[in-house]
Order: C-alpha cells, then structure tokens, then sequence
C-alpha cells in the first residue's frame, strides 16, 4: 500500500521549492505551526500536467495544496487557510479591524506591486511581448505603489499592528521577485522605508528558513535581444520558469 500523507492530516504542497508564492504558504506554516510538506520531485511542466495534478486545479498552476478535505489552489487562499488552522496565533490579526487591514495589505500586494513587477519582468524574461510603453507604464505604477507603501512604513514597522502579519508574509514575497530580479539598488533607494521593511522581513529566521539568501540585484533582468549571444539561453530560460508562468497569484 502506497503512503498517502494527506489521508494522516497532513498538508501537501504541489509546487517547486524556489518560487514566491510557495514561499507565502511555508512561512505562513511556520509562523502558524502548521505541517506542511512540500511533494518530493516536484518537475515543472511535468508534474503539474499529470491527470491527477489537473483535478486539482484545472489550469495547471502552482502552488496547490492538497488538504484532507480537498485541494485548494491560489496563493494567497492557501495561505489564508494555513493562517486560519491555528486560531491562537495572531496571524491574522485580532480585531475585526486588524483582519480587515490584512486584507487590505494583502490586496495591495496582490493587485499594485505584484501585477506591476510581473508587467515589467514577463517581457524581459522572454514570456509575453515586449513594448517600451508597457513597461514605462508598469513601472510607474510600481513606483506610485512603492511611494505609497514607503509613506506607510515611515511610521510603522509593519504593515498591520505590532508584529509579523499574514500581510507582512505576502507583500515582502511579492516584492522578493522585484528585488532579485529587477529593482537595483538605485531604484529602491527611492522607497528607504520598503528597503528597510524589505530586509528586515527576508532576515526573520522563519522567513530566512524558508526562502535562504536574498541578494538584491545588481542589474536589471535584461531583454533577450540584448543577452550575451555566449550565453544559454535554455538555461535562462529554466531559471525564468522559477518564477512565473504557472504559478497561482
């Protein structure tokens, strides 16, 4: 008989290691102390194209969690979820108004930073077309998102009350993408408050347990027409697919 942990409780987490939206779900377990186990030899463009995979989400994206009453996929939903298992911890606040200002925190990191980075990084990566007006606007309206973030941080440390929040986990991960791949030291000088927000957030033990090292970029991702012809691009390519593609949001 084959060993199926999901019919034990556990939580099985369908993704690779390596991507920001299944770094929200691990640090939001760890914060919670909930047991989530990340599937062993998990392949993008393979796994997640298995019969089994597509019943669980029919779009093929990364991550899904596969609970003991049934799969959940999109990121920030499961990392909901996971907040929600261990009602003693204050994850996800402790009023009505505190668990309506994550919410508020986390919709902003989805629709103003997330979607804009993803506008200018999608391009450069080789993964939708590029056009220069499109990315002066995405980056703009990153950086009208940025201001406003900074101008909130200025006074406080985190996003929502006194301490480490859901919200606090899904914004620094969807700026993880933004500063490792695009968003050089001269460009988040800008916003010293999200710098500094930033990298306090990556160095908290549970979120440096999950994502490791981060190291802000030197450069920003260039265009394919302007990469080193010596270079490989399958292997660009690859590392890309760590990132975006067939994640969830």
């Amino acid at each position: 008989m084959v060993y199926n942990p999901v019919l034990y409780g556990l939580k099985v987490l369908h993704s690779g290691s390596t991507n920001k939206n299944t770094f929200k779900v691990l640090i939001a377990s760890e914060y919670c102390g909930v047991n989530v186990e990340l599937v062993k030899n998990f392949k993008m463009g393979v796994s997640n194209k298995t019969p089994e995979f597509l019943k669980m989400n029919p779009l093929g994206k990364v991550p899904v969690l596969e609970t003991p009453d049934g799969p959940i996929f999109e990121s920030n939903a499961i990392s909901r979820y996971v907040a929600r298992l261990n009602a003693d911890n204050p994850i996800y606040g402790t009023s009505l108004i505190e668990y309506a200002h994550i919410e508020q925190w986390i919709d902003f990191a989805t629709t103003e930073i997330d979607l804009n980075i993803s506008r200018w990084f999608y391009p450069r990566a080789g993964y939708s077309p590029y056009i220069p007006q499109a990315e002066e606007a995405a980056i703009s309206l990153l950086k009208r998102a940025l201001g406003a973030l900074n101008s909130h941080l200025a006074t406080n440390t985190y996003l929502v009350g006194h301490g480490i929040t859901l919200a606090d986990i899904i914004m620094t991960c969807n700026l993880y993408l933004g500063f490792i791949r695009l968003m050089t030291k001269s460009f988040t000088s800008e916003f010293p408050h999200v710098e500094r927000y930033f990298w306090s957030m990556v160095n908290q033990p549970n979120f440096s347990k999950v994502m490791g090292k981060v190291e802000q970029t030197p450069y920003v991702q260039p265009l394919q027409s302007q990469r080193n012809p010596q270079s490989k691009p399958k292997q660009l390519k690859k590392d890309a697919k760590k990132y975006i593609v067939k994640e969830s949001s």
